[in-house]
């Protein structure tokens, strides 16, 4: 399967199953924040739940900022897949690599990957962005894609 050109950063390079908790998360909460109004809703319910009505909402925020940031200061579009999708797109996979090395203190690296998503002049705010969203969801404590209830292989259906 190729992409179109205009819907290169959605090419399917891996499953969400490959990824780590904190990877994982990026990308769904990434998909959820994308469509809107109830999901959204959903991702502040689960970051109170999680982390507490103060912290919870603080991290929401920073999430929604971080979006916000790359929709409007980036250098394309990022494409996304649907939220029930197993498959992890290439803008994805940037996306919740640079959370996750944003996390992990790799500052210098993770600048160098936020002037991929956005201007170079916005980078450094993505940047502490990343790092507060991507500390929130590491002291979530969620479960790497792996240990939830995975189907078994004939169970896998083709989504596209």
């Amino acid at each position: 399967m190729t992409a179109a050109p205009d819907k290169r950063g959605a090419a399917p390079i891996g499953h969400l199953a490959e990824l780590d908790a904190l990877e994982a998360a990026s990308v769904i909460y990434l998909r959820l924040w994308s469509d809107g109004g109830d999901a959204q809703a959903h991702m502040q319910c689960a970051f109170s739940s999680m982390l507490g009505v103060d912290q919870g909402a603080r991290a929401m925020h920073a999430f929604e900022d971080l979006c916000t940031l790359c929709a409007t200061h980036g250098r394309r579009p990022l494409m996304r897949h649907g939220i029930g999708c197993t498959c992890l797109g290439a803008d994805e996979a940037c996306f919740a690599h640079f959370i996750a090395t944003a996390a992990e203190g790799e500052r210098d690296d993770a600048m160098l990957m936020a002037t991929l998503l956005v201007r170079v002049d916005m980078a450094p705010v993505l940047v502490a962005l990343a790092i507060d969203v991507g500390l929130a969801l590491k002291r979530m404590r969620l479960r790497t894609p792996r240990a939830v209830n995975q189907p078994r292989q004939t169970e896998f259906h083709t989504l596209h």
